[in-house]
């Protein structure tokens, strides 16, 4: 067994190789690049001949250089940054060569439980990626649209009665992009704004035009002009960034169901309209079925474990024999059908559990 401890950088590696009972052997640097990392495993596999038994604890679970030490079917244990600081101890300050060092260490070390880390197929790491970048543009989806409140309550507040609690509507934002201040909004005609209502696909765009109209209407606080002006190319930008996260998002969820389903959707329904079971997440309908887990959430939790019909464990077979069928003549069957299941043996019947009669004596 070989064990490799590796301290990861943008620019450059510092590696620590080690055997059991002897501990470190070498510590060396290698670039990041196809380069380095064909040295790296050039050295590892004339140290240790079989890759399966080279062990590799490094900081990180992710990235090319990750990929690279699985395609040359390595044993990689990622590991919390957090356990290396503890184990270089308070008063040391951070070294890569150290840090490589003590992984190397860690991967020496029989009695730590590190987890190996099981690759992904291509459906569940587009699976797992997409997932994971929606849940970030998720939160900035919230940050923006706090930001685009604060300014709107500072110079725009009546845009706050438009919107009617939904900053996030895609008609409401298309407003904003395009008269993000109350006097450029006041000089727009009604029939202008019924058209971008229109072109935003909103079911009621007369009604949306009254609304605008009644908001616009409404005793207000005087606004300085100038930071009316000032604050306009804010709340246009952040009107621009919530429509482009709206759109990729909304992508990112159609492309989400259709590798859990193995095909885009039909309407509202959960069966795609050309299924092709190729294509599918394995146990994409299970995800789906699970109570309280809706599109997104299931896609989360599905991408996170991975193929489980490759990745899992082996798992025991439960050995528990199944009840006799009942019979639908017999009326006692309900009561009586764990007695056809009991073992008739004299010892299983000597064993048997007994109840107490009292009850119908009385």
């Amino acid at each position: 067994m070989l064990a490799v401890g590796l301290d990861w950088a943008e620019s450059y590696h510092d590696m620590a190789l080690g055997r059991p009972g002897k501990g470190v052997i070498e510590q060396f640097r290698i670039e990041h690049g196809p380069a380095g990392v064909e040295r790296l495993v050039v050295r590892c596999l004339t140290l240790e001949p079989d890759p399966a038994e080279v062990r590799v604890v490094l900081e990180t679970r992710h990235g090319l250089l990750v990929e690279a030490l699985l395609d040359a079917g390595f044993t990689v244990l990622p590991v919390n940054p957090d356990l290396v600081a503890r184990r270089r101890g308070p008063a040391r300050k951070k070294d890569d060569a150290e840090d490589a060092r003590i992984c190397c260490l860690l991967a020496l070390d029989q009695y730590a439980e590190l987890r190996k880390l099981v690759p992904h197929g291509e459906l569940g790491a587009e699976l797992r990626s997409i997932a994971r970048d929606d849940e970030r543009a998720a939160r900035d989806e919230r940050r923006l649209g706090n930001r685009l409140r604060a300014d709107l309550l500072a110079v725009f507040p009546a845009a706050v009665d438009i919107a009617a609690g939904d900053l996030g509507a895609a008609v409401f934002l298309k407003l904003l992009e395009r008269w993000p201040s109350a006097e450029e909004l006041a000089t727009a005609s009604r029939d202008e704004v019924e058209a971008l209502a229109r072109a935003a696909r909103h079911g009621w765009p007369d009604r949306f035009a009254d609304r605008v109209t009644a908001a616009l209407a409404q005793p207000r606080l005087p606004v300085r002009p100038e930071l009316a002006r000032a604050k306009a190319g804010s709340i246009r930008l952040a009107a621009a960034q919530l429509l482009l996260l709206r759109q990729q998002r909304q992508a990112w969820h159609r492309r989400m169901g259709e590798i859990l389903l193995g095909g885009a959707r039909h309407g509202r329904t959960r069966q795609p309209k050309d299924p092709q079971p190729g294509n599918t997440f394995p146990g994409g309908e299970i995800y789906l079925s699970m109570p309280g887990l809706g599109d997104r959430l299931a896609a989360r939790v599905a991408g996170e474990i991975g193929e489980l019909s490759s990745n899992s464990p082996a798992r025991t077979r439960c050995n528990a024999t199944p009840a006799p069928p009942r019979s639908p003549d017999d009326p006692d069957a309900a009561s009586t059908s764990w007695l056809a299941a009991w073992p008739t043996t004299a010892t299983s019947v000597a064993s048997a559990p007994t109840w107490s009669t009292k009850r119908d004596s009385a």
